[in-house]
């Protein structure tokens, strides 16, 4: 589906596609922060130690491992009066209201065990919602619609981290955390409603006929339009794009505290420059890309991110600090706000770009495959992260995490060039937006 007439940014911001990944965002951001803010602060709160806490981390494998199931969700519609998408959708979600709600009815010190494999379960029914989102996001919005669609659904995916992360924590000082747990998993309803009120993206395409050809046909369909080595190049690149950033950030926290900010200074910036600048830098991704188009985003946005690694290499060269005052936390704020603003600059395109290399007709199992593979950094390269500051001290670690991002930057020499621009995929299948 192409626009043969471009509408004005705004415009194009107040659609009902717009408005449908808003919906999607939150959904799919609700039950993750769940798991990643709101679980462990009870756990802890209950007088569990760190270790059993740390193992918890665990319960994420799913995201990693997604695709393995999602040709199911390709092949298969439950609910046919529903139709493919909205039938999981609405199956996942009422799975994911039930299973958070069920927290309330276990205590952690009593029933840790039944504690984690409920965590497992919010975990694969988070992810499988994520399949069917992301698959339905790709089919309602038209190439033109991508970078901005996806913006909107990364900054809502990102203002649900407000409700465990956040909301919840205050609720939990004032309420018992059973009554916490269900007024939490409330907050799934208005996805349930969102799958209830939307129709299915009219596809032009029928759902693979055999679940075989479910599982084969996305791999075979990908290496024939891309060819083995431009398969492999698409996806050494999603893997590598985000690899310098994400190994960067991911003892954030631990190196704030080695220059000796408070956990008060870390919470205040992050919170608030840190959180604002990512939605702004999603939001303002997703406009420019309405002008720039997808490849030229990634090239500038690109840059963007990997200059903000150098912020922290600037902090960690000022620093340790012996004293911390207005000046020290400012530079804190400048860090923080222009690395958030690269993430959410660089999120916007990257995953732009990956919907934009699914094929229509198996939009779920190849996006599966390609959010699973740029999962990789967050959570098994950056388990090296540690070993790599005690050996090289913070200042050489973060020129180290900038010198790995540049193998992503010159990928795009061949995943995305500046001056082109690539050809829908509408051979034998067109989307239109929801009714």
């Amino acid at each position: 589906m192409t626009n043969s007439t471009p509408h004005p940014w705004y415009k194009q911001i107040l659609t009902r596609q717009m408005l449908i990944c808003i919906f999607t965002g939150f959904a799919s951001g609700l039950p993750l922060y769940f798991l990643l803010n709101l679980l462990p602060a009870w756990l802890r709160s209950e007088g569990l130690n760190l270790k059993t806490i740390a193992a918890f981390a665990l319960i994420q494998l799913p995201f990693t491992w997604k695709f393995l199931w999602s040709p199911l969700m390709d092949r298969y519609n439950l609910i046919p009066k529903m139709g493919r998408r909205r039938s999981w959708m609405l199956l996942t979600q009422l799975a994911l209201l039930g299973s958070m709600w069920a927290y309330s009815l276990f205590n952690p010190t009593q029933d840790i065990q039944n504690i984690a494999i409920l965590s497992t379960c919010v975990a694969f029914f988070s992810a499988s919602q994520d399949i069917v989102l992301d698959a339905y996001r790709r089919e309602i919005l038209s190439d033109e619609e991508l970078g901005l669609g996806n913006s909107v659904h990364v900054n809502a995916y990102r203002m649900a981290s407000l409700v465990p992360g956040s909301l919840s924590l205050i609720l939990a000082d004032r309420l018992p955390w059973s009554t916490v747990f269900i007024i939490t998993s409330l907050f799934m309803l208005p996805a349930i409603g969102m799958t209830l009120w939307v129709g299915e993206p009219k596809l032009l395409a029928r759902s693979p006929r055999t679940l075989a050809q479910s599982v084969i046909e996305p791999f075979k369909e990908f290496i024939g339009r891309q060819g083995w080595m431009s398969a492999l190049g698409v996806l050494g690149f999603i893997l590598l794009y985000k690899l310098g950033d994400s190994m960067a950030t991911a003892l954030a926290t631990p190196f704030y505290l080695d220059m000796h900010f408070t956990k008060t200074d870390i919470g205040a910036v992050v919170k608030g420059s840190g959180l604002t600048m990512q939605i702004l830098g999603a939001f303002i991704g997703g406009i420019w890309m309405l002008k720039l188009g997808i490849n030229r985003a990634l090239w500038l946005f690109g840059v963007v991110q990997v200059v903000s690694i150098l912020g922290f290499a600037w902090l960690a060269h000022s620093g340790p600090f012996i004293e911390v005052g207005a000046a020290e936390r400012s530079m804190l704020a400048v860090v923080i706000g222009f690395e958030a603003l690269g993430v959410g600059l660089g999120t916007a395109a990257f995953v732009a770009y990956m919907a934009r290399e699914t094929h229509p007709a198996y939009t779920a199992t190849q996006l599966a495959l390609f959010t699973s593979l740029s999962a990789v950094p967050r959570s098994v390269i950056n388990a090296l992260t540690g070993g790599l500051v005690e050996k090289m001290g913070w200042e050489n670690f973060f020129y180290l995490c900038t010198a790995l991002a540049i193998p992503g930057m010159l990928m795009l020499f061949k995943v995305a060039p500046w001056n082109h621009t690539p050809t829908p995929l509408s051979t034998d299948f067109t989307s239109s937006p929801a009714k």
